[in-house]
């Protein structure tokens, strides 16, 4: 089986997939991402998980991850090898994905951002657009060509919000969701109204611009902790994947089998 983990700044998914190539996720888990973590620490808890689920941690014989938190990295390459005895595939320069990175940067494009192309390629074609929900909320651009040819980068939702409440001496937090009525009747529905009807507009703004400068139409794929919220409003996304991080994972993983298997010997 094999173990793909998205390591994020707020958030860390992870999911097991069978080792037959076309199959779903097993299980998958949504969890906090823990800086300070250790590799025990981390090694504890995600074979908690697995003995949850009752799947036994030997069944695992590939694990591969994306992550855009670098002090992270070793600690998680050693609680791979120490907790489930797999050497981890990380996403990083050099390994095959099949998306030709065109930007004028291309080692500045953050693993998740680059699987999440990789998986929107494969699963609903080209050109496609990707939004993902996260700490930042990005947007990513694949041509019919499977070309990736740049995007953009917002403040996410959660830090809106946050923000907002951290330089207001009355304002509270409030739970962030769709209000009845755009006319708010007290501060809570104000803020609630202001935050997603605000944010629905960031996005459907950037979404209009993109699709108007790519000249054709294009599909748009909405991804991340906050798409189940957002991508219903918008008038622009007409998919949403929770798991399009993890399938893309998956995929490289395929891709890159034989090479591993290779220099492993």
């Amino acid at each position: 089986m094999l173990l793909v983990l998205d390591v994020g700044n707020t958030n860390t998914v992870m999911g097991v997939y069978p080792a037959e190539s076309a199959g779903a996720a097993v299980v998958h888990w949504r969890l906090s991402t823990n800086r300070s973590g250790t590799v025990d620490e981390y090694g504890v808890f995600f074979r908690s998980l697995f003995d949850m689920a009752k799947l036994d941690v030997r069944s695992i014989d590939g694990i591969v991850v994306s992550s855009v938190v670098p002090p992270l990295d070793s600690t998680l390459r050693a609680m791979c090898e120490r907790y489930f005895d797999a050497r981890p595939l990380f996403i990083e320069p050099g390994i095959k994905t099949g998306i030709s990175v065109l930007q004028e940067t291309p080692r500045e494009l953050g693993a998740d951002r680059l699987v999440n192309s990789v998986a929107a390629f494969e699963k609903h074609g080209g050109p496609v657009v990707i939004v993902d929900f996260g700490t930042a909320t990005t947007f990513d651009v694949v041509t019919e060509r499977a070309e990736y040819i740049g995007g953009a980068i917002a403040p996410g939702l959660g830090i809106s919000a946050d923000a907002l409440v951290q330089r207001t001496a009355k304002l509270p937090r409030v739970d962030i969701r769709p209000p009845a009525h755009v006319i708010g009747t007290n501060t809570t529905s104000h803020l609630q109204s202001g935050l997603y009807y605000g944010y629905l507009g960031l996005v459907d703004g950037i979404l209009e611009r993109m699709l108007a400068e790519l000249g054709r139409p294009a599909k748009v794929v909405a991804t991340g902790g906050l798409a189940a919220l957002i991508g219903p409003g918008s008038q622009y996304i007409t998919e949403i994947d929770d798991l399009l991080t993890l399938d893309g994972l998956r995929i490289i993983w395929e891709r890159n089998k034989a090479r591993r298997k290779t220099a492993e010997h």
